[in-house]
Formats: structure tokens, C-alpha cells, sequence
């Protein structure tokens, strides 16, 4: 057996594979599946500094080659994950990472100075959310309102801090330069592709919202795309993401320059995708020779 194990700014995980926010809730329901140690690590839930209903009407639209999401990030707000659910996850032997959104820079600082005083491995910041207070538009769509935000959380967050980047953006490649010089741990990418989908018969959109965010194979070549683009110019590690369905698109991510991948809408259709993926691995190494994963981590 290889040695699968990859060091991500000082955090260990024993395998390079983890669960995507948003796929998996807080682990605990999943947990009697498989067993989530078995794991590199687990994303929880997007949180929010205060509990959310999520959206109305229609949530998830299945697509040819994929899924589209408009869930509107309904969870238990901090202190609810704290107090319900973050003592289960230390529990486990894997990586905690914590998933944090925020609908203004308040909202994140609060939020990370609330999770500061607990025990946790990372916390990924997702700036995909609206900020209210600049007329809606999402912090991470450009580069120099993202810095403000990652800026001023930096300077008070006190765990490894990773930033959970929009394939929306305008330049991702020059959104993740600058996250590295303002000192986040890493880099997680990508989030889902703005999609939209019409009911012909209502002659309406799907989504109360008009659009939503497209995850699954459909997008799996562009995020790969993404992952090496951006690994090419920074040195921090990256959690590749987008439309990994099998083992041989976590190899792919990992040669692109992801150190660490994340499977979420494949988790829909094969709750035990992750351990194929996880065993996926492994005999590929063995059959190439290798002993080690993070030797063909950004081979490509």
C-alpha cells in the first residue's frame, strides 16, 4: 500500500481526499455509512454567523451532467454547528474543516472570531456571498474588494485559513495570487458555475433566485483547467474541486497541482464514492511504482 498521505500548511491529512461543503451536511449523517475516518478530512455545511431557512421553491435541478443548487445555505448559524455538532467531528480521527460564508465583512469576522475559541483544523472561507453593503455583489468577483475582506479576517483569524474561490470571478488567477499575499494557508476551487435552467411548460425559471450554481462532471475539464492555471503561480496548496466523479479525476487534479480534492456531487449518486476514489488511488500508485501520493502532485 502507498504512503497517501499529503501535508497541507502543516496539517496532515492520511489521504488526499476529503467531502465538499454542502454534500455531506456535518458528518453525522453520514457517519454510519462508512465510517468517516476512513476520510482525509470532511467540509462541513456553509455556515453563517446566524441560523438560515435557505431558499424557497424548487432547491436542486438535475442536469444531463450534473446538478444545479440553489439551496441559499440554509444551516444552524455558528453557534447552532458549535453547540449540535462540532464536538462529532473532533471525535473522528480527520481533518475538520469548517465552512464559513458571510453576507458582509461583520458577518465573517464575527463568525471567525466565534469559531476561534473552538477546536478545529480550517477554516474555508467561501466569498461567493453577496455583500449587502456593496449593492449585492459577491466578494469574490473582484480582486481588490476580496482583498479588503481577506485582509481584515487574516488579521484576527487564528486557524489555518483557506479561501474557497468562485470560478465567477473576474481573474481567479489574479484572485488567488492575492490571497497568498494576504496570508491565507490555501486555496480551495472551485466553487459552482453561475447556471440557469427554464420551465418550459410554467414558461418561468426553475429557480426562485433565476439562476444557480451548476456542480458535477459537466464542469469537471474547466475546474481542472482552473487548478492548474493557478498552481502554475502560487505556492500555497490547493483543494481542487469541480466535477470529480472517479478515481481518475482525483489523479488528474493532483497532477494539475491540487494537493488535497474534494468530491461532493458524485457523493449523490454513490454515497461510498469517496472510498472508491480513496482505493482508486492507491492502486494506481502501485501499479506506476510509486510509494508516495505527493509525488505526482503537480506533475503536469
Amino acid at each position: 500500500m502507498s504512503n497517501l498521505n499529503v501535508d497541507f500548511s502543516g496539517i496532515n491529512f492520511k489521504n488526499p481526499v476529503v467531502l465538499a461543503s454542502g454534500t455531506c451536511g456535518f458528518g453525522i449523517e453520514i457517519d454510519d455509512l462508512f465510517g468517516l475516518e476512513k476520510l482525509g478530512g470532511i467540509s462541513t455545511k456553509g455556515l453563517t454567523l446566524n441560523p438560515r431557512a435557505g431558499n424557497e421553491g424548487i432547491r436542486i435541478w438535475e442536469t444531463a451532467a450534473g446538478i444545479m443548487n440553489s439551496v441559499g445555505l440554509e444551516n444552524p448559524g455558528v453557534d447552532g454547528f458549535i453547540e449540535k455538532y462540532l464536538d462529532f467531528l473532533n471525535s473522528k480521527d480527520t481533518v475538520n474543516i469548517v465552512n464559513l460564508s458571510g453576507h458582509s465583512t461583520d458577518d465573517y469576522l464575527i463568525g471567525v472570531e466565534k469559531l476561534n475559541r473552538q477546536k478545529l483544523d480550517i477554516i474555508e472561507l467561501n466569498i461567493s456571498c453577496p455583500n449587502v453593503k456593496e449593492g449585492g455583489m459577491s466578494f469574490g468577483i473582484k480582486t481588490e474588494i476580496a482583498r479588503k475582506l481577506i485582509k481584515e479576517v487574516r488579521k484576527i483569524c487564528e486557524h489555518k485559513l483557506v479561501i474557497k474561490l468562485s470560478p465567477n470571478a473576474e481573474d481567479i488567477v489574479e484572485l488567488a495570487k492575492m490571497c497568498e499575499e494576504e496570508g491565507a494557508d490555501g486555496i480551495s476551487l472551485v466553487n459552482t458555475f453561475l447556471a440557469m435552467a427554464i420551465d418550459i411548460k410554467k414558461k418561468k425559471a426553475v429557480f426562485e433566485n433565476g439562476y444557480a450554481g451548476l456542480s458535477g462532471p459537466a464542469i469537471k475539464p474547466i475546474a481542472l483547467r482552473i487548478v492548474h492555471q493557478v498552481a502554475k503561480v502560487v505556492d500555497i496548496p490547493i483543494m481542487g474541486l469541480g466535477g470529480i466523479s472517479t478515481w481518475e479525476d482525483a489523479v488528474e487534479f493532483l497532477m494539475a497541482g491540487a494537493k488535497v480534492i474534494q468530491i461532493g456531487t458524485a457523493s449523490f449518486t454513490n454515497p461510498n464514492i469517496a472510498l472508491d476514489i480513496i482505493n482508486g488511488i492507491d492502486k494506481y500508485l502501485d501499479s506506476q511504482s510509486i510509494d508516495i501520493v505527493e509525488d505526482i502532485i503537480g506533475t503536469v
